[in-house]
């Protein structure tokens, strides 16, 4: 053990030089500009390209430690959030002074914040419902499991979904050899396609509902939510029909299923209350407060309120023993909080230079990214590896920096969703669907696959999950959607 331990360090100290030569380039090229205070919405169009640096620092950070150096990512992670963040953080202070500032407390009031409140909420509340027993693992039965899980994403989130009916699915199926495919398509329907409805289905359309999309806008990725769930659907009906017949006979005759029951469906009152909050935040308007230097609508405000309050009943209403059941633990929701505060705070300088436009350092990508099919690979390549939430608010703030460069954000999204409807839907579609692609392109990814591994499923690695299942099954998908749809 303690030769590991010496073996681990000794290669930690190798690449140390590495990381500390990136955490000082950003500094470098800040330096090259004045220190001065200009206009937040400008500032793009001065910032250099190093300044992203901690930003892909962090999200290969994400994609790589827990592969490479799994024990120190899972003991230190919060600790190499905050490196980055301070990478970033401390340089960007010293040298925009007041517009730095404006521009941190921005995203952290006006995007983190809500965001990590509506996570909480969803995790919260879905964990209080406890559906005991089980259902016979019939490739029918488990479709119906699916498709229940697909409509529900969107209205309970991916994450909120994806904690429910896992556990049910594997109970289900707990008699089967055969299974590790229905853990594999649950995560594409479920943990990703299924939440491309609403602002509540996954995080990326959450962000892009409080840079005012309206809620139902997200209905026009119904077309092509609808195409990739039946095709997903028919075909895992056709391969769990197959494994299904290979089944023990003795062991498929044996095993009974359980009556199912609810324990804590009373949470379904606190998830009605989480969906009135966020449409009450859509429909109304009462007007605006300052906070901190930033504009706040009152309306999101008392939605992020309700969303606190459905949180809390949720835990004083639902018995400990219901959680238990559930194996119900803050961890997972804590590392999302800790990363997405890294991810936020780094990503200011790509989302500045982006909406500068073609007038920013990353007018190559501006110019490059013309079509819809190209909007829909590029955010969808890159949600992939990289967590699918910055993604999507990474081109989306690219096409507003190449439709309507230096214009104010709220004129720029009210024009987007009338006059660019094709984009706007390839870029959604492709953060949310391609996030299915890899473990780690959206967050239930990988709780899914923990907690069916605990169940005693051997799903495959990082790479036997890709060649395996989405590259021969979702790539040819997104293919034929393409000359469909874009």
């Amino acid at each position: 053990m303690l030769r590991l331990l010496n073996r681990k360090w000794r290669w930690f100290g190798k690449i140390l030089p590495v990381i500390v030569l990136l955490s000082i380039l950003p500094s470098i090229a800040i330096a090259g500009t004045e220190a001065i205070i200009i206009d937040h919405n400008n500032i793009g169009s001065i910032l250099p390209l190093w300044s992203i640096i901690p930003f892909v620092g962090i999200l290969l950070s994400i994609a790589l430690m827990p592969l490479l150096t799994p024990h120190f990512w899972h003991h230190h992670f919060p600790k190499v959030a905050a490196f980055w963040s301070l990478t970033l953080a401390i340089p960007f202070l010293y040298f925009f002074q007041g517009t730095a500032v404006y521009s941190i407390a921005h995203i952290f009031i006006a995007d983190y914040i809500p965001f990590i409140i509506l996570l909480w909420a969803l995790f919260t509340v879905s964990g209080g419902i406890y559906i005991k027993g089980s259902l016979k693992g019939t490739p029918a039965v488990n479709c119906l499991l699916l498709l229940i899980g697909t409509i529900l994403a969107s209205v309970i989130g991916t994450t909120g979904a994806s904690m429910l009916l896992i556990r049910p699915i594997l109970r289900s199926n707990s008699w089967r050899k055969y299974r590790v495919h229905t853990i594999v398509f649950f995560i594409f329907l479920v943990s990703n396609i299924g939440g491309a409805l609403t602002p509540l289905g996954d995080p990326p359309l959450f962000l892009g509902f409080l840079h005012g999309i309206p809620f139902l806008w997200t209905l026009n990725l119904f077309p092509q939510m609808a195409f990739a769930s039946a095709f997903l659907l028919l075909l895992y009906l056709i391969m769990d029909s197959y494994w299904y017949k290979k089944e023990n006979k003795s062991t498929r005759h044996h095993s009974e299923a359980e009556p199912l029951k609810i324990e804590g469906a009373r949470n379904f009152i606190f998830l009605a209350g989480i969906i009135g909050g966020v449409l009450f935040s859509g429909m109304v308007r009462m007007g605006e407060v300052n906070i901190f230097g930033i504009s706040q609508t009152i309306e999101n405000l008392i939605r992020d309120a309700i969303l606190v309050a459905m949180g809390f009943l949720s835990l004083i209403f639902t018995r400990p023993e219901t959680r238990k059941g559930n194996d119900f633990n803050w961890a997972p929701i804590a590392e999302v909080a800790y990363l997405f505060a890294g991810i936020f705070m780094t990503i200011i300088p790509a989302l500045a230079i982006l909406k500068a436009g073609e007038n920013g350092a990353l007018a190559w990508l501006i110019k490059s990214v013309n079509t819809p099919a190209h909007y829909f690979w590029a955010s969808g390549i890159l949600s992939s590896f990289l967590d699918n939430a910055p993604t999507y608010l990474t081109f989306f703030n690219s096409a507003l920096g190449k439709f309507y460069p230096g214009m104010p954000e709220a004129q720029a999204v009210a024009n987007l969703i009338v006059d660019k409807i094709p984009y706007l839907v390839a870029i959604s579609a492709g953060a949310v669907f391609m996030g299915a692609n890899t473990y780690i392109g959206n967050a239930p990814n990988f709780m899914v696959k923990a907690i069916a591994e605990e169940a005693g499923v051997k799903m495959p690695s990082f790479f036997g999950y890709m060649f395996k299942y989405s590259l021969p099954i979702l790539l040819v998908l997104f293919m034929v959607m393409t000359f469909i749809f874009y």
